[in-house]
């Protein structure tokens, strides 16, 4: 068990103006204003954090997050949902945001979540950060 938090982008991100500016915001490393958090990364040894590749790179919403709690993050483990193959690319820039590697990563691609094959990888993602 454990503690969960969902960020909450205020950029409106809907219908395809919305996905444009998204992968844009992304590639230009934009920061974006997120709702305020319940949960203090600090008060946690490891913080995961996931994030969709947008055009290769994380969210907004994410690296506004890692941003503002740089100083409070102790240990990280990154997960990335994605079409294509730039988890790798998401994953290093985490890493350059958080200036940090992270304890375990977890590339999660769309069609093995239509297939069913990302229970195994889940379970490795979680050995690791026992």
């Amino acid at each position: 068990m454990c503690d969960t938090e969902e960020l909450f982008d205020t950029t409106n991100r809907l219908g395809f103006f919305g996905w444009l500016r998204s992968g844009r915001d992304a590639m230009r490393k934009k920061m974006t204003v997120i709702k305020e958090i319940i949960r203090k990364p600090g008060d946690y040894d490891l913080v995961v954090l996931g994030t969709p590749d947008w055009g290769g790179m994380p969210s907004p919403a994410i690296r506004t997050y890692i941003t503002q709690n740089l100083n409070a993050l102790k240990s990280v483990a990154f997960f990335c949902t994605h079409g294509g193959s730039n988890a790798d690319r998401v994953f290093a820039e985490l890493e350059n945001i958080c200036d940090r590697k992270a304890v375990a990563l977890l590339n999660v691609k769309t069609k093995d979540v239509n297939k069913g094959f990302f229970a195994d990888k889940i379970k490795q993602f979680v050995e690791k950060i026992k």
